[in-house]
């Protein structure tokens, strides 16, 4: 017996050996601004983008400009306003929103820094929307009902729901000592929406063209280029080795994706679920086909968007994006200084979509796109 327990004693520290806890080494950071807590709000799609335009100031011009998110959340509410009434309520109407609605933004309405736009009233020092959209709703719902009879002009109630809620908008503002106007602050950046492309990945339409993806927040309609899986993550992969961050929208609902360790990771035997966020394990080769099938069965979904800003490999060579998140700092349901390593496996997986600058993209696809 004694043998016995010794032998299975030895065997089970055997085994610890084979998981390895993580051991993560920089190999490429790029220039970003602080980790925001996006708070009680479903706004990340404008931290995220703004973060990723924050950058690309950065990457341009050398200017650390921290630049407003509400500012973006106030000018898309009432566009998003406009599609729910036009579609007689029929429409998600909701706090998400896409990384394009940023962009939409920025080229309809320009840019602000946050310190002339912080969408905090009443000294508050973080942000609630948890009443905006009902608020809202009880307006746009009143109107649909009764469009002859409406009591006043439903865009002025949105503008002064917004107002209320958000702050109003300063059409005039000063930033280093210099008077802006959105529009002129925005042409200081250097930053043209024009130069910003969406890529995805699907099999249920062709490679290498545009289309208009289904999903629930998509209320603008923006269109997404098609490329393969592999080009999708390569094309990532190449713009952070080359300079260029990432904008990201994916899933995170996974019990694989964790704040609280740090990774994002889709080990190959489901039951390495719990052991996977703390140790390497054999992750799962993610296939076009099972990639559609994930997208298709609800089980990945647009949950979450963030910001790919470098490239990190644990002790076995294996590659991570190095993610900027909006959840704040290190926290007890945060660490990693609120990043997160999400592993080529979970990226290929959960990947809805990223943006990049046209000049991140492989030569055969901006001469598609007659970048």
């Amino acid at each position: 017996m004694k043998k016995y327990s010794i032998f299975l004693l030895l065997l089970t520290m055997t085994s610890v050996t084979f998981a390895q806890a993580y051991k993560f080494e920089t190999k490429v950071d790029l220039g970003a601004l602080d980790v925001l807590n996006q708070g009680n709000t479903g706004t990340c799609w404008s931290f995220s983008t703004s973060s990723f335009l924050e950058s690309e100031i950065l990457r341009t011009t050398g200017k650390h400009i921290d630049l407003s998110e509400m500012y973006n959340v106030r000018q898309t509410y009432p566009l998003k306003s406009w599609n729910y009434v036009m579609r007689q309520g029929k429409a998600q109407f909701s706090e998400g929103g896409l990384a394009h609605d940023v962009i939409n933004s920025m080229d309809a309405y320009g840019l602000v820094p946050n310190e002339a736009y912080t969408g905090l009233l009443k000294n508050s020092t973080k942000h609630d929307h948890s009443d905006i959209v009902s608020a809202l709703k009880t307006v746009l719902d009143s109107y649909i009902k009764n469009p002859k009879t409406y009591d006043g002009n439903w865009k002025t109630d949105v503008s002064k729901v917004l107002d209320k809620k958000l702050g109003e908008v300063k059409t005039n503002f000063t930033y280093e000592g210099v008077a802006y106007t959105p529009q002129t602050f925005l042409t200081m950046t250097g930053l043209k929406a024009k130069d910003y492309v969406t890529l995805t990945s699907f099999t249920h339409k062709p490679y290498n063209t545009f289309f208009i993806l289904n999903i629930p927040d998509n209320f603008s309609n923006g269109s997404f280029y098609n490329v393969p899986l592999e080009d999708l993550f390569d094309i990532t992969y190449d713009a952070l080795k080359n300079g260029f961050t990432v904008e990201l929208d994916c899933d995170v609902s996974e019990k694989t994706f964790s704040s609280k360790y740090g990774v994002a990771v889709w080990p190959k035997d489901e039951k390495d679920t719990e052991s996977a966020l703390k140790s390497i394990e054999k992750e799962l080769k993610v296939t076009p086909e099972y990639r559609q099938q994930e997208f298709e069965n609800f089980d990945t979904t647009d949950d979450h968007l963030m910001h790919i800003v470098g490239l990190v490999e644990d002790q076995k060579g294996n590659t991570y994006f190095k993610v900027k998140n909006s959840w704040g700092g290190n926290s007890d349901r945060v660490s990693n200084d609120g990043y997160i390593y999400m592993s080529e496996a979970y990226f290929k997986l959960k990947t809805i979509s990223v943006m990049v600058h046209k000049d991140a993209l492989p030569r055969s696809i901006k001469k598609d796109l007659n970048l």
